[in-house]
Formats: structure tokens, sequence, C-alpha cells
């Protein structure tokens, strides 16, 4: 009898050591909205970060970024990947610190101007600042819009592809978008160009960005970075390597000089 409780002690120890650092459902990683179309490409992420850490973790695709901002803002531990718009507001407010970074040749962008074939890109900026289309919340969007127009820009869509539509449309004088999102979309929109805005269409704004809450304790961040290290392939990553705090340094210059106050921005 006495052996066998001393089995079931041994077994239930082994257990207790193998078991989560959280509690199942209390770390949540979140994407952003446009996720939606790769909640397969989450739940891997979630499911080889938590194999690799310890930690039991769940992935949850926002509704918006307001919803990540107010859950990174309570005393629950916290995930997040996400581009620098919303890595800056969280530096800004204090809210998190970023860990880890998707190093994959794109892992730094901005914003570029698109503008009508023949037209002159400089006067437009500089004579119809306000008719500057945009996505919202974005970098290599609003922030570099209103950037390059002393804050003036004020034409805020939904995405780059609804700024390039609204330019196309006539809706718009120019717009904003990421250079690595014109690469890949500037066939579908041929009646338009692009042009380098002096200081501002610069690739210094970090991408895919991998962010704690403050409510993550240190040693559980040590993990969660070394398993995103370590399971790189989970997030198509050549390499992910520990985040250069430094780099989001571009992106609150940029709301700084558009105007944009990270501490009291809201979509």
């Amino acid at each position: 009898m006495k052996k066998a409780l001393g089995l079931i002690v041994a077994a239930m120890l082994v257990c207790s050591f193998a078991a989560p650092v959280f509690a199942a459902d209390a770390l949540t990683i979140w994407f952003s909205p446009g996720w939606k179309s790769k909640a397969d490409k989450a739940r891997n992420i979630a499911k080889e970060l938590s194999a690799e850490s310890g930690v039991a973790i769940r992935p949850r695709i926002a509704k918006s970024y307001p919803e990540v901002l107010a859950a990174f803002s309570t005393d629950k531990p916290q995930l997040v990947y996400v581009g620098s718009f919303v890595q800056a507001i969280i530096k800004a407010r204090g809210l998190g610190t970023a860990l880890v970074q998707n190093i994959n040749g794109k892992d730094l962008y901005s914003g570029v101007l698109v503008y009508p074939k023949g037209a002159d890109p400089a006067a437009i900026l500089k004579n119809s600042p306000a008719e500057i289309a945009f996505a919202r919340g974005a970098s290599s969007g609003e922030s570099s819009a209103k950037a390059a127009t002393a804050g003036k820009a004020a034409i805020g869509v939904a995405n780059h592809g609804a700024t390039c539509g609204a330019v196309k449309a006539g809706k718009a004088k120019a717009g904003v978008v990421k250079n690595w999102w014109w690469a890949a979309n500037k066939g579908k929109f041929p009646e338009l160009d692009m042009y380098l805005m002096p200081g501002i269409s610069v690739n210094q704004n970090p991408d895919n960005v991998l962010t704690a809450s403050k409510a993550v304790p240190a040693d559980i961040q040590a993990k969660i970075t070394a398993a995103a290290v370590a399971r790189k392939a989970a997030f198509g990553a050549p390499e992910m390597v520990p985040f250069d705090q430094s780099r989001l340094a571009a992106p609150l210059a940029l709301m700084a000089k558009g105007k944009i106050d990270p501490m009291t921005y809201s979509w």
C-alpha cells in the first residue's frame, strides 16, 4: 500500500513539473484583424510556443486594435504579434515589452506615395496635403501621410487597397501605402505611380514583432522569447531574434512629426 501511494505521489510530482506555468487559458496571444484569413497559422504559432515554453497559450484574432490595447491594460498576461503602429503605442503607454522580431528581409518598411500617372507628386504634397488618403492606424499609412503633410492628411480609409481605390476614383489626390504592399500589388493599379517622399519613405518601421504585456513576469517573457527563437518555422521566419528596442524610435518619431499623440490615439 505504501509503495503504491509512493508511486502516486511521484506521478503527481512529475505531472506538476510538466504542467503549464499558467492556467490553460491564462495567456492569450493576439493577432491583428487581418489574420482572419490566417487562423490556422495563428493557432499553430500558439501551439508551438506552448509546446516549447511549457506555458499554456491560446490564440485570439482581434476584432479591432483597441481590443488589443484594452487587454494589454489589464492585469492578465497577454502577447501580441503585430507591426510598428500598435507597438509604438504600447511602448509609449508603457503597456508591455517587445520580445522578438521576425527577420525576413521585410522586417523594416516605409510608407510611399501613390498618385495618378502624369501628376506631380511633390506638388500634390505641397498644395493638397489634406487630400491625401491613408490606412488608419498604420505607420506606412496614417503616420507617414501625416508626417509628410505636417498632420494635414485627412482621408483615412480601412487599408492600403482602399487607399489606392480612393486615388483611382478621384476621391483623393494621392495616397500613402506600405512599400512592400505596393511592390506586390502595383500591377492591380496600372494608372498609379509611386513616389519616395524625402525623409519619410525610409525603411525604418519594424514589422512582425512579438510583445508581452507588463503583466507577464520576466521569467515567462524569457521562456516565450526562447520558444519563439526555437520555433521560428511556426512564424514562417528565416530568423526570430531578440527585438532591438531602438527600432521603435522611428515609428514614434513619425507620429510626433505627423502630430499623432500615441497616448490618446484612438481608431
